[in-house]
């Protein structure tokens, strides 16, 4: 976590309610000042839920926040459903809250999976979109999800990694996505819990430059880990549900012209920099911004202060 001296105050929402769409119910929250610059927050994994502590990177005197869960995770209901949830889903979801909160146009702020989203969703509704923020890019393409969960960040957390295929057969390990697919899919509920907790530590244990025992547990906890797992496998395997693996970076001319920042720690394992390096690349007007001394997580000191720097400048216009 970061300093809290680094955050906003802890705050409460001011609203809360359910969309129901799909056979879904999608938890959402309003935080902060209800007569305030919108602003949304999308959250990781897929499947990761939103949380209390995301609200305090904005602040709440200058922004009316909107934070919500996405399909099958979080307070959303039901938990670790994957029908009718895929990218594009996601995106129609995310439309029709601001539309539901009669919002205009708002800032979009989206980390890791969420920085997918926010450029899935800014490429079909760029007129709805005020600002971009996005954070450790991740752009699902077929060697970044080869680097996470088949080799490459293995060969520098071996003992991590070692926990994350002593559940596969050795004859399946040559496709370890699939191999956890067949196990979500099964009827073993034990082998199905155990699995989604090991995939989930395998990415709690990588998320930080410093190892942090907090998100362990957290990422830890079996319901937690159960929607995040599945959910993620459902993604990674579908291959995000794009057209082709370049989609997003193909559709930047669509939203060029948006102010957007990219922030990314250098060492960051989860999301290597060479994926914002590649997407700064092609969009030159956007500015790039590298946390020095920082990994993954938005709450690591240098990134949180990077975030809110840049939140606070978008607050003035």
């Amino acid at each position: 976590m970061a300093n809290p001296s680094t955050l906003y105050p802890k705050i409460e929402p001011f609203n809360t309610g359910f969309y129901n769409v799909d056979g879904h119910q999608i938890y959402y929250e309003q935080c902060g000042n209800p007569n305030g610059k919108p602003a949304v927050f999308l959250h990781g994994g897929p499947g990761g839920g939103g949380s209390e502590e995301v609200r305090r990177f904005f602040n709440p005197e200058k922004y009316r926040l909107i934070v919500f869960d996405q399909r099958g995770c979080g307070r959303s209901k039901p938990h670790a459903c994957l029908e009718n949830n895929t990218t594009w889903h996601l995106v129609e979801d995310i439309e029709n809250i601001r539309e539901l909160l009669n919002i205009d146009k708002w800032l979009v702020f989206g980390g890791s999976w969420g920085s997918t989203l926010a450029l899935a969703y800014s490429q079909k509704y760029p007129k709805s979109v005020l600002e971009i923020i996005l954070r450790g890019v991740f752009l699902l393409r077929q060697h970044e999800l080869d680097w996470f969960y088949q080799y490459g960040a293995s060969q520098i957390f071996p003992e991590a990694w070692q926990e994350y295929i002593n559940i596969i057969d050795y004859d399946k390990r040559d496709n370890l996505i699939l191999a956890y697919q067949e196990i979500f899919a099964s009827n073993d509920e034990e082998k199905k819990l155990n699995a989604a907790i090991t995939w989930s530590k395998w990415e709690a244990a990588t998320s930080n430059l410093n190892y942090k025992e907090s998100q362990i547990t957290e990422f830890t906890d079996p319901k937690f880990a159960l929607g995040f797992a599945q959910i993620e496998n459902h993604y990674f395997v579908n291959k995000g549900f794009f057209e082709y693996e370049n989609q997003l970076l193909d559709g930047i001319d669509n939203i060029r012209h948006i102010p957007c920042v990219i922030i990314q720690g250098r060492y960051d394992i989860v999301c290597p920099i060479s994926t914002a390096w590649e997407l700064s690349m092609k969009w030159p007007e956007a500015e790039f911004k590298v946390a020095k001394n920082s990994g993954h997580s938005a709450f690591e000191d240098e990134i949180a202060e990077t975030l809110i720097q840049y939140t606070d400048k978008f607050s003035k216009t």
